[in-house]
C-alpha cells in the first residue's frame, strides 16, 4: 500500500501503457489497481497491504480472480496440442507427397525415404494408419513392388504391413491395388530371402481379413506359404502356418490347401512345440470339409500321431484340438477311419483323457468312446445277425445274480461293456504307474472289481 500513497504523478507513471505480457500478469495488474483504487478512498488513513488483503471483499476477489488462472493454462494446453497436431499432419503429408514422385535416380531415393518414413509413422499411431490412407499413400506403395530395386521393395513391403496393423480398410485397400499379385510376381521372379520373409509378413495380415481370403487362396499363394513352412527361419515358420491357418478358415480353400498338401505336413510338424497346436487347429478347420477328412484318411501317421497327442498331460490345448480332430472323424468318418483309431490305441488313451484332461478335452473324449462303442455295437450285432461266432475277450466271471442281468442286456450294451472291461484295466494301470504309487500298490484288488462291474453308465457319456 505503500506505493498507493505516492504522489499522483508517481501513480500516473505507474499507470503508463504496459507491454506485451501473460493473461495471469494481466489479472495480477488489476488486482493491484483494485487494491489501489479502495485505498484511494482513505489516504488519511495509511493501511499495510495486509491488513487490505484481510478484507472479505478483497480476498473474494483476489480469489476468484487467481479461479481462472487454471482455465487459461488449459487454453495453452490446448493451443500447444492444436499446434502439435498440425505438425504431425503436415509431416504425415509431407511423406504421402514424397511418394507419389517419379522413378528418376534422386527421387528414387526420396521415395525409399518415403517409404520408410511411413513405415515408423505408422508402426505405432493408429490415428497416422488411417491419414496415410486418406492421402492416398497405398497406392503408390504397392505400385513400389513393380520396381527392380530391392531395397525399395523392403521399404514398401513393410508400409504396407504397418498400414495393415489393426485396419481392415488398409488391409481392403491394398489387397485391392493388387498388392497380392505383385508380390506373387516377385517371388517368382526370384526376390531375397528378406523380401520373401517380407511378402510372408504380408499375406498373414491380408489373410486376417475374411474378404481376402479367397483372394489370397486362390491367387496361388498356398505353395508358396507351405514352402515357407516347411523350410523358413522360425518366424518365417510361425508367420506362414498362421496364414495357412487363416486361409483355412474359409471351406473354399480348403480343396486348394490339401491339393497343395499342407495335411501330411501339419501331421509331420506335430511334435515341435512351438506349432504343434497351431497345426492342430488347422487340422480341425480342414476336417470340417469332405476333402479335409479324405486327406487325413490317407495320410498313414494319421491317427497314431493324434493318439500320441492324447497323452501330452503339459499341453491341454494339444490334447483338446487333437480331440476335436478324432470327434470330427469319428462321426463323419468311415468305419474305415473308426478301426484305424481303434488300431491306433485311441480308446484307452481317450478313457485316460475323459479322467485326466481338460473339461473341454474330457467331454470331447467321451463323445469319441460314444462313436466307438455304438460301432463295435454295430459289428457285433452285425456278425450274430448272420450267424457268425462272436469272439471277444473273456470277461471276468461275477456272480450268479450278474450273470443273469447279463443275460437281459442287449446284445449292443454286452458289445459295448467288453469294450469297456477290455481297455479299463489296462488304462488304470497307466495312470497308477504315472502317478508314481507305490510298488505295493494292490492294483489287481482294487481295479478288477472295477473292470468286472463297469457298465457304459459309469462313463461320462
Amino acid at each position: 500500500m505503500a506505493e498507493c500513497d505516492r504522489p499522483a504523478a508517481a501513480t500516473a507513471a505507474r499507470f503508463r501503457p504496459w507491454p506485451p505480457f501473460s493473461a495471469a500478469a494481466l489479472r495480477r495488474k488489476l488486482l493491484d489497481a483494485v487494491a489501489c483504487g479502495a485505498s484511494g478512498h482513505r489516504r488519511g488513513r495509511k493501511e499495510d497491504l495486509r491488513s487490505l488483503a484481510s478484507r472479505p471483499s478483497t480476498r473474494r476477489l483476489e480469489e476468484l480472480m487467481r479461479a481462472e488462472e487454471p482455465e487459461s493454462c488449459s487454453d495453452q494446453v490446448a493451443e500447444a496440442e492444436t499446434r502439435r497436431k498440425i505438425g504431425a499432419f503436415e509431416e504425415l503429408q509431407r511423406a504421402a507427397g514424397m511418394l507419389q514422385l517419379g522413378d528418376g535416380n534422386g527421387e528414387l531415393d526420396q521415395r525409399k525415404e518415403a517409404a520408410a518414413e511411413v513405415r515408423r509413422l505408422a508402426k505405432d499411431d493408429p490415428g497416422a494408419r488411417k491419414t496415410f490412407a486418406t492421402l492416398g499413400a497405398i497406392p503408390p506403395l504397392v505400385a513400389m513392388l513393380d520396381s527392380k530395386d530391392s531395397e525399395l521393395h523392403l521399404a514398401a513391403l513393410y508400409a504396407l504391413l504397418n498400414l495393415g496393423i489393426g485396419n481392415d480398410l488398409n488391409k481392403a485397400a491394398t489387397a485391392k491395388a493388387g498388392a497380392v499379385h505383385k508380390m506373387l510376381n516377385l517371388i517368382e521372379s526370384g526376390s531375397s530371402p528378406p523380401v520373401s520373409e517380407a511378402i510372408v509378413a504380408n499375406f498373414l495380415s491380408l489373410s486376417a481379413l475374411d474378404s481376402n481370403k479367397p483372394v489370397v487362396g486362390a491367387s496361388g499363394a498356398i505353395p508358396f506359404l507351405l514352402s515357407s513352412f516347411k523350410s523358413g527361419n522360425p518366424t518365417t515358420r510361425q508367420d506362414a502356418l498362421r496364414a495357412l491357418f487363416n486361409l483355412s478358415i474359409a471351406s473354399s480353400n480348403a480343396p486348394r490347401l490339401v491339393d497343395a498338401g499342407l495335411v501330411p505336413a501339419l501331421f509331420a510338424s506335430i511334435g515341435d512345440m512351438a506349432v504343434s497346436e497351431r497345426a492342430l487347429t488347422a487340422l480341425s478347420n480342414l476336417v470340417a470339409t469332405g476333402e479335409g477328412r479324405r486327406a487325413v484318411s490317407r495320410c498313414p501317421d494319421a491317427f497314431p500321431t493324434l493318439v500320441d497327442v492324447l497323452g501330452w498331460c503339459d499341453a491341454a490345448g494339444c490334447q483338446e484340438k487333437a480331440a476335436l480332430v478324432l470327434m470330427v472323424m469319428a462321426h463323419k468318418g468311415g468305419p474305415c477311419d473308426r478301426a484305424a483309431m481303434v488300431e491306433a490305441g485311441a480308446v484307452s488313451a481317450l478313457l485316460e483323457l475323459t479322467l485326466l484332461g481338460s473339461p473341454l478335452a474330457q467331454k470331447r473324449a467321451s463323445r469319441v468312446l460314444e462313436v466307438l462303442a455304438v460301432d463295435k455295437g454295430k459289428k457285433v450285432t452285425s456278425a450274430a445277425g448272420s450267424g457268425g461266432v462272436v469272439v471277444s475277450a473273456p470277461l471276468s466271471v461275477g456272480t450268479a445274480e450278474e450273470g443273469k442281468e447279463e443275460d437281459r442286456m442287449s446284445k449292443e450294451r454286452r458289445a459295448v461293456r467288453e469294450l469297456v472291461q477290455q481297455s479299463l484295466h489296462s488304462n488304470m494301470r497307466r495312470i497308477a504307474r504315472r502317478a508314481n504309487l507305490p510298488q505295493d500298490f494292490g492294483l489287481s484288488e482294487r481295479f478288477t472289481a472295477l473292470t468286472t462291474t463297469s457298465a457304459t453308465k459309469s462313463l461320462p457319456f
